[in-house]
């Protein structure tokens, strides 16, 4: 045994030392001959995850869930009914709101038949003012021949004095025609009023019934966009209250990727800069994108993110959208809370590596 370990050629510790060097030089030269080319200079890389923007459908006043026609998971596009309200209550209002507009209509075509009769009392009492003035007018005239007549002796003084009293009755009879017009000229304006109050009376019925429509139909709860459902919330017989929410959307026209981007690198990143994004499920596909937002305060990357080692450092949050056109295309196959790898151009001039040249499926 002894004779075999002195005949080895490496029995002193330098020996083993030297031969261990040589193979770590050369397992690190293999190792980079063999590893993944790394992104060239002008390119920042960060992982993150798919994220849309999220949407309640939710009640617009209270009342009880009656239906619920959409279940989690499920894809619906703009305009589809998604929930029913009961509506009950608002239908006997509506029956309510309409029988006042009935009401309200009549009151006008009362007011107007009121104001017809205070224009005839009107004319009436202009047509005894004229009588009246004639009257007087006679009156007058035979005051005149009378006083005429008296002072030459021809007639008597009682007639004189009749023919005075005359006069005198019909100067009065005269401002009386004219106060009974002054007072049917007052009724005239008020009855014409009263067909203002009706006919605003039936504006305001049409109104309340238009309200109460509006939230007939505001209780068929509509999808505001194309998206999926995230969370059902309520029940049918649940009672909500204004606002209540019912249904969790996420708005598949609006979609992004969020990831973090250390400080020398997030400085660099403009809005509007082009961006590829890659995602675990499909690394088949490289997804065009641009950069919509670059948080304007630094802070810690979420662990869920970053190593631990890089968390310890400030980042900044940035986000890169997917073209809406590109989205419409497969939106019934997008989405979201998928990981994956965000890449994006510092430097305009420089050209994307072939690996991250756009592909997308058919």
């Amino acid at each position: 045994m002894d004779r075999a370990m002195k005949s080895f050629p490496f029995r002193s510790p330098v020996a083993v030392l030297a031969a261990l060097a040589v193979v770590g030089i050369a397992l690190f030269a293999g190792w980079t001959l063999l590893r993944p080319e790394g992104l060239p200079a002008g390119f920042a890389a960060s992982n993150g995850r798919i994220e849309a923007v999220e949407i309640d459908v939710a009640a617009k006043i209270a009342g009880r869930l009656q239906d619920v026609m959409a279940q989690e998971g499920d894809f619906v596009t703009t305009g589809q009914v998604l929930a029913r309200m009961d509506t009950a209550v608002l239908d006997a209002q509506l029956n309510e709101a309409k029988a006042g507009l009935q009401q309200a209509e009549i009151g006008v075509d009362t007011a107007l038949s009121l104001v017809s009769q205070r224009e005839a009392e009107c004319n009436a009492a202009q047509a005894v003012i004229a009588q009246r003035r004639a009257e007087l007018d006679a009156a007058a005239k035979r005051l005149a021949r009378t006083e005429d007549l008296a002072r030459s002796g021809t007639t008597s003084l009682q007639k004189r004095d009749d023919d005075r009293a005359q006069f005198q009755g019909a100067k009065a009879a005269l401002s009386a025609a004219q106060a009974n017009l002054a007072a049917a000229d007052a009724a005239l304006g008020h009855a014409r009023s009263q067909v203002i109050a009706a006919r605003a009376q039936v504006d305001a019925g049409r109104a309340t019934i238009q309200r109460i429509q509006a939230d007939i139909d505001d209780s068929s709860l509509r999808s505001p966009r194309d998206g999926r459902v995230q969370y059902r919330v309520a029940q049918p017989g649940e009672v909500l209250s204004a606002g209540g929410v019912i249904l969790n959307l996420v708005d598949l026209g609006d979609v992004y990727m969020t990831f973090f981007l250390g400080t020398n690198q997030a400085g660099r990143v403009a809005l509007g800069a082009e961006a590829r994004i890659v995602l675990d499920a499909a690394p088949q596909y490289v997804i065009p994108a641009s950069v919509t937002f670059v948080a304007d305060v630094a802070q810690f990357t979420p662990k869920s993110v970053e190593t631990a080692e890089e968390r310890q450092k400030l980042t900044f949050r940035i986000k890169a959208a997917i073209p809406p056109d590109l989205l419409r295309r497969h939106i019934r196959d997008v989405k979201t809370g998928l990981p994956g790898m965000a890449y994006v151009r510092l430097d305009p001039n420089v050209p994307w590596p072939a690996e991250l040249q756009e592909r997308l499926p058919p």
